[in-house]
């Protein structure tokens, strides 16, 4: 489980946990609940390269399809497949075996282009941030 507080936040509701040069990345508790019923997501494929705020993934809910924006630019390092194969997993633990891939990072320092938890939670009771 990738604790809330000790995770970096983007404006598009995406989390990540970096660790030794790769961060772990997925999507908020927020955005779970606005997304509702996730039936479908595509990862990104392992040695994809990704670039900060830009897609790379797409979820798609009962409601609709969603993009999934890389927090940080790297190289993917790893996928979950067990998300794969149970998108229920984002909505039921998105903080834990819901996370989606793992990147190792580019630019480690586009980290201090995110949130922190306490800026996180300030941004999210906006409305227009929704």
């Amino acid at each position: 489980m990738y604790k809330p507080e000790n995770c970096k936040y983007t404006k598009t509701h995406e989390w990540a946990f970096a660790e030794g040069g790769v961060a772990v990345a997925g999507i908020t508790d927020f955005a779970q609940h606005e997304i509702s019923d996730i039936v479908f997501v595509e990862l990104p494929k392992i040695g994809a390269k990704t670039e900060q705020n830009k897609r790379c993934a797409v979820i798609e809910s009962v409601k609709a399809a969603s993009d999934f924006n890389a927090p940080v630019s790297g190289e993917v390092a790893a996928a979950n497949d067990a998300l794969a194969a149970n998108p229920a997993l984002a909505n039921q633990s998105p903080h834990g075996d819901g996370w989606f891939c793992k990147i190792k990072m580019s630019n480690p320092g586009e980290l201090d282009n995110l949130m922190d938890y306490a800026a996180y939670q300030e941004f999210i009771k906006q409305p227009a941030q929704h």
